[in-house]
């Protein structure tokens, strides 16, 4: 099994992007990606852009990833109750590619953590809102309230043993799908 592992941040510091990888490590003989959106930052999106030029290279490349995988993991941070500019940019030109959706059906598991008690909520509730329109297959959903309470930055691991047994059970459930549907 593939599995790519996006943050939907470009900050060197992401704490989305640490919750991703802790998710993606818990994968037993599993191909793992973590994708740093950095190499796919694009002039923000206009369709006089897109007409002049067509769709950026770094979008048919990250749409690649997309299609190599088997499952998506996708952590997103919450700027102002949905997701960052980063990765809306990256979303809205993968959009632009023609005869595909940006999520091209992959089986997804939705994840956000925050600083605060809402652990992303705004963005979860906005990205499971929008992604199945854009071939968004979301199998199950996390949310990790409190980051720098609930993540052990020095062990790289959900340290909150409640909520890191729900996201193993989730782990779980979505890798006997995907061992299924690799038969």
């Amino acid at each position: 099994m593939k599995v790519l592992a996006i943050a939907g941040s470009n900050s060197d510091a992401s704490m989305n992007r640490q919750l991703v990888a802790y998710a993606s490590s818990l994968f037993e003989n599993a191909e793992v990606e973590v994708v740093d959106l950095n190499p796919f930052e694009m002039p923000i999106y206009k369709h006089e852009r897109e007409l002049a030029g067509g769709v950026p290279q770094e979008a048919k490349n990250f749409a690649a990833k997309i299609d190599g995988a088997n499952l998506l993991l996708v952590s997103l941070p919450e700027h102002n109750g949905t997701y960052s500019t980063a990765f809306k940019n990256v979303f809205d030109w993968v959009s632009r590619i023609k005869d595909r959706t940006v999520f091209n059906q992959v089986p997804m598991l939705l994840m956000s953590t925050s600083p605060g008690g809402r652990g992303g909520a705004g963005v979860l509730e906005a990205a499971s809102k929008r992604f199945p329109s854009h071939g968004g297959n979301i199998v199950e959903t996390f949310s990790l309230p409190f980051f720098n309470d609930n993540f052990d930055k020095a062990a790289q691991k959900i340290s909150n043993e409640e909520k890191d047994s729900e996201l193993k059970d989730k782990i779980k459930k979505i890798a006997a799908i995907e061992t299924i549907l690799e038969k």
